[in-house]
């Protein structure tokens, strides 16, 4: 349905935009401070959470048949889970934690794996769909 795809894409623009701010202010924080022991959390809460999501969105609006899909949907929950998951769990073994937090830590590296396996999965199977300009 592709006005579900069309909320689904709104959702993640706003979304990896919104983490983007996090990141950012988590950075301008650190650099006030001087303290960069977080730099690995910041780096993969921007990496993954705001380029990587805000590249799939746009993937996601030149296909419109793509993201009307009910993997697509799937796929984008997944992505923001491990886009949250996956850089808490890192600051949190970097604030000390790690004998209690490396099991997110990995929980969160395989949440973003899936979710990138889905997006791939994705790709192959539409990237040759005409685009929604055409």
């Amino acid at each position: 349905h592709i006005s579900t795809g069309k909320t689904m894409t709104k959702s993640l623009f706003r979304i990896s935009v919104s983490i983007g701010l996090l990141g950012m202010a988590i950075g301008i924080f650190m650099g006030i401070k001087q303290d960069f022991a977080l730099a690995p959390a910041h780096a993969h809460l921007n990496l993954l959470g705001f380029v990587t999501m805000f590249l799939s969105a746009l993937y996601y609006s030149v296909f419109p048949m793509a993201a009307a899909t009910r993997m697509a949907r799937i796929q984008a929950v997944i992505s923001v889970s491990g886009a949250i998951l996956f850089p808490v769990g890192i600051a949190s073994v970097l604030l000390g934690g790690h004998d209690r937090f490396e099991p997110l830590v990995v929980a969160g590296a395989l949440t973003v794996f899936v979710g990138m396996l889905l997006f791939a999965v994705i790709v192959y199977r539409t990237a040759g769909m005409a685009s929604g300009g055409e």
